[in-house]
Order: structure tokens, then C-alpha cells, then sequence
């Protein structure tokens, strides 16, 4: 491995970390808004504020885009195994082509994420006067995201397939 890929490698590996905390981070996050909402709906210990709905609703997504975002790096988000048994080459072969529709996919969140987050830029939600733009940008970040992580497993997949064979 050259010095460059083991610095992406590095980068990419850093990068998952991250994602893993922000995960762990946004459930736990969730449980706050959700509680209020329970204990607000069934007793009178807190008023029920509205908020936590809305609060709730953009937590949820920005991890639900976090979550798509480790699952491309794992290679557990779009890979459904419909092959018995294929050779090293073969299965890298199915690998690229599902990856190639994967960056499709990731390249649609970049670009419609952007014009996504145009829209919300000067925008703010309702009941929680938080800046729209700010949940608006998980899907061109989610797209991004999944670019870096294919673009490592791409390499992955074009070295076995182009690999010599041993004479």
C-alpha cells in the first residue's frame, strides 16, 4: 500500500469513528425529546411542549442518514447477496457494479441535497425555530459521505479484479 492510499485509509478509518460517536450521540440525543413527550402526554409532571415533536422528528433524521452513511462504509447498505458461490474476481466484479448504482444514488443526494439545502437556507421550522438548513444538509452530506467510502472500496474491488494471475 502506498503512502498516500494508507493516508486515505487513515482518513476514511477516522472519518467512520466519527460517524460511530455522532451516531451514539444522536440516540442518545433522541431520548430527551421522546421522553418529554411521554411523561408530558401521561402525567402532569411537564407541560407538553410542542417542540420535542419537531426536535424529535430532525434528530431521528440526521441519524437515519449518519446510520446510511456507516452502512456503505460496512457494506451492509445496498448489498444483498443473491449469488452462491462466485470467484474472488467475480464477486469483485458484482461489487463494482453495485457500488457504480451506489454512486449514482450518492451523487443524486449531493446534488438535489445541495438545491435541498438552498431552499431552507434563510428558512426556520416552526415550533422549534431551528435553522432548516441545518437538517437540509444531511442529505448532501450523506451523499458526500458515501462517495469517500465507496471511492476506498472501489479501489478494493478493481485491484482484485485486474490483479495478474499467478503463471
Amino acid at each position: 500500500m502506498s503512502g498516500g492510499a494508507g493516508a486515505w485509509r487513515r482518513f476514511t478509518a477516522g472519518f467512520a469513528r466519527l460517524l460511530d460517536w455522532l451516531l451514539i450521540a444522536t440516540v442518545a440525543i433522541l431520548i430527551v425529546p421522546v421522553t418529554m413527550q411521554i411523561v408530558s402526554r401521561y402525567t402532569d409532571l411537564i407541560p407538553p411542549y410542542i417542540w420535542t415533536e419537531e426536535l424529535a422528528r430532525f434528530v431521528f433524521i440526521w441519524m437515519i442518514m449518519i446510520g446510511a452513511m456507516l452502512g456503505v462504509r460496512e457494506v451492509a447498505h445496498f448489498n444483498v447477496d443473491i449469488w452462491a458461490r462466485l470467484t474472488p474476481r467475480g464477486e469483485a466484479a458484482l461489487n463494482l457494479v453495485t457500488q457504480l448504482a451506489t454512486l449514482v444514488f450518492a451523487l443524486v443526494f449531493v446534488f438535489s441535497g445541495i438545491e435541498f439545502t438552498r431552499f431552507a437556507i434563510f428558512r426556520i421550522s416552526e415550533l422549534a425555530e431551528l435553522p432548516l438548513w441545518v437538517i437540509h444538509v444531511a442529505w448532501p452530506l450523506t451523499g458526500l459521505a458515501r462517495i469517500v467510502f465507496l471511492g476506498e472500496q472501489f479501489v478494493d474491488n478493481a485491484r482484485i479484479l485486474f490483479a495478474r494471475q499467478p503463471a
